[in-house]
């Protein structure tokens, strides 16, 4: 495989790079545990993981080189081997940011299937992942100081059945009779060779839980093929090599930091620098963040908006940034300000992107050499097929879209999952000819540039955390006065989307906005999910056949956000907002709002027209002469 940066400029460098077969550019045998081992064949002193346990590099750090990694990676494997685990067998983790995470991913693929969760769920939620996959081992943190993952297991012990060993990473107590210790354990196994058989490409590398944080778990099958494909395909799109070094701070339950920071840069033999278990949720990652570009001389970090948003705040104090060379950011909408406004104070450049569980993880990309269109997720990655339709009323493709014209998008090739475990998950969504139905409305621009202009399923990303609206309108639901309830999604300049609420009322009843947000609280038990709003409705917006017609319902959001952007820089004012359709971007909200008095009129005006770009929404504003 040749070193050289293949060029990616527009689509005819994409088209020239697809006249060689995918499976040619990827090294034989085709696993995450084969790359591994390739590297540390190549460079076994080169590092590969460096752990950050505070955030703070100046608190101490941990270094693995790559043949320590892939020596600990093959124990971990042979450990999950002896215990059972075979090649359709699964091992599951509840793992923070660790070196043990990384062992746990990559030996769990090598012995069978990976199964990360989301150690934030309801330990509900969670029974309902591993019965789902069926889970044998499940590999755990211990029992920390305060309250946390380690009690959720004790729970589950008694729920999942097929559960036949757990394995405890740290913790500040004695090992239980009934568990074993991850670190004792691997330190008994052979480093050198698997003692069980060697994954292949066509074999199931891990299943991820999608859809939120409730209802019924829908695990993602993935293959080592495709794993492997989308890593090449990531570090191609970055020309990423063994000159870079990645910071991670998003959870490795999350398919992004598997990938991007993950098994992409170590088919390349790239360094990865783990920023504290808890990642870009430790206020002393964020504290220390520039400093560690300066330490690890940084080339390269995974991010979503919120995070972006964040590091803005963080003084960097003369750090030394020229390593950077690229930030990349998707899960969850970028507003052109704060892209500009991250660009010009780092001086690094944003690649904006696309990518979902069911397709491995990226699938779309701003090039790297070519023109950057703010706002789209920029051109489909190579031999990953994109294209945008009109669908029938039964799911099925009736034509694909003209340019620039609104559809839905779809996804085919070597990226995408063989299907979800239970084949009911799968209706609607893997449709004829192997095409996927992201569920995401978009449109094409004529130099082939992806654009979304909205969710044709519901989910409320906030800060990349999916939110499973559900859940919301159930909670409130359970309040006496309430007759419907509906969630969306309220843009938002920090985390893209909030999650907000409309209700109905029971007839003869009477409740306040303020005791439902409380309600709300008290019985949504997903902290990201409790809504920042709750508007009381005199009627709910319903389609002819009376389900609740969430699309009027997001537009009133958004007309909630300008006007209340408005008024924050303003004061009391009268704030119109008008919501219509656009050709183009979906939706577009023209905002009228008095023209302020004063010799701070035009600064105020200024400062209120940067405030409302913040937004990742696409608005005009008329200053009107009249209040």
């Amino acid at each position: 495989m040749s070193t050289t940066p293949l060029p990616l400029r527009d689509l005819r460098d994409i088209e020239a790079i697809e006249r060689v077969p995918i499976h040619q550019r990827l090294a034989s045998p085709v696993s995450s545990y084969a790359a591994l081992v390739r590297q540390a064949e190549r460079t076994p002193g080169a590092p590969a993981l460096t752990f950050v346990p505070t955030g703070d590099p100046a608190d101490g750090e941990m270094r693995f080189d790559y043949a320590a990694l892939a020596a600990r990676v093959t124990q971990a494997a042979n450990a999950f081997t002896r215990l059972g685990v075979g090649r359709r067998e699964v091992v599951s983790y509840l793992l923070p940011n660790l070196p043990q995470t990384h062992f746990t991913l990559w030996g769990a693929e090598a012995a069978g299937i990976v199964n990360p969760v989301n150690p934030f769920l309801e330990v509900d939620h969670m029974a309902g992942i591993l019965n789902a996959a069926g889970t044998r081992v499940l590999v755990a943190q211990g029992r920390q100081a305060q309250p946390g993952i380690w009690e959720k297991v004790e729970t589950l012990r008694e729920r999942v059945p097929t559960l036949q060993a757990v394995l405890r990473v740290g913790g500040i107590d004695a090992c239980p009779t009934w568990a074993l210790d991850f670190d004792t354990l691997l330190d008994t196994q052979p480093a050198d060779a698997l003692v069980g058989a060697a994954p292949q490409g066509e074999d199931i590398a891990s299943y991820f839980h999608t859809g939120g944080t409730t209802g019924t778990p829908k695990l993602a099958r993935r293959t080592h093929f495709n794993e492997a494909a989308n890593a090449w395909a990531v570090s191609t799109a970055v020309a990423m090599g063994p000159h870079d070094t990645l910071l991670c701070g998003l959870p490795l339950f999350h398919s992004n930091a598997m990938m991007v920071t993950g098994l992409a840069p170590f088919s390349v033999g790239a360094h990865v620098v783990m920023l504290s278990p808890a990642g870009y949720r430790e206020p002393r990652t964020f504290a220390a963040f520039w400093r560690s570009v300066e330490r690890y001389r940084a080339t390269l970090f995974s991010a979503v908006p919120t995070v972006l948003s964040a590091l803005l705040n963080v003084p960097q104090d003369g750090a030394d940034l020229a390593s950077l060379r690229f930030a990349i950011c998707g899960a969850a909408p970028l507003s052109p300000e704060l892209f500009q406004r991250f660009e010009a104070a780092t001086g690094l450049q944003l690649l904006e992107g696309y990518g979902m569980t069911e397709a491995t993880c990226v699938s779309a990309l701003n090039p790297r050499d070519g023109r950057r269109a703010i706002g789209s997720i920029g051109l489909r990655l190579p031999y990953q097929e994109m294209k945008v339709v009109q669908l029938g009323a039964d799911g099925a493709v009736l034509r694909e879209a003209a340019v620039d014209e609104i559809g839905t998008l779809l996804l085919r090739g070597p990226y995408v999952f063989s299907g979800y475990v239970q084949d009911k998950d799968n209706q609607g969504i893997c449709l004829a000819d192997g095409w996927l139905n992201t569920g995401d409305l978009g449109r094409q621009d004529a130099q082939g540039y992806f654009w979304l202009t909205g969710r044709a399923k519901d989910l409320i990303i906030r800060g990349g955390h999916n939110i499973d609206p559900a859940m919301i309108e159930e909670g409130l639901m359970r309040h006496p006065a309430v007759e419907l309830a509906a969630a969306v999604g309220k843009p938002d300049g920090h985390a893209g989307e909030l999650p907000m609420a409309y209700v109905t009322l029971r007839q003869h009843t009477r409740c306040s906005a303020a005791e439902l947000l409380a309600h709300a609280r008290s019985v949504i038990a997903e902290r990201a999910a409790v809504p920042v709003d709750v508007v009381v409705l005199e009627a709910m917006p319903l389609t002819a056949v009376n389900k609740i017609f969430k699309p009027k319902l997001r537009e009133l959001a958004i007309a909630r956000a300008l006007a209340e952007t408005v008024e924050k820089m303003l004061g009391p004012a009268r704030v119109d907002v008008d919501v219509v359709p656009h050709a183009l971007h979906g939706l577009e909200a023209h905002v009228s709002a008095p023209r302020p008095a004063g010799p701070e009129s035009a600064a105020l005006m200024q400062q209120t027209e940067s405030e409302l770009g913040r937004l990742p929404v696409r608005w005009t504003l008329e200053w009107r002469d009249t209040p």
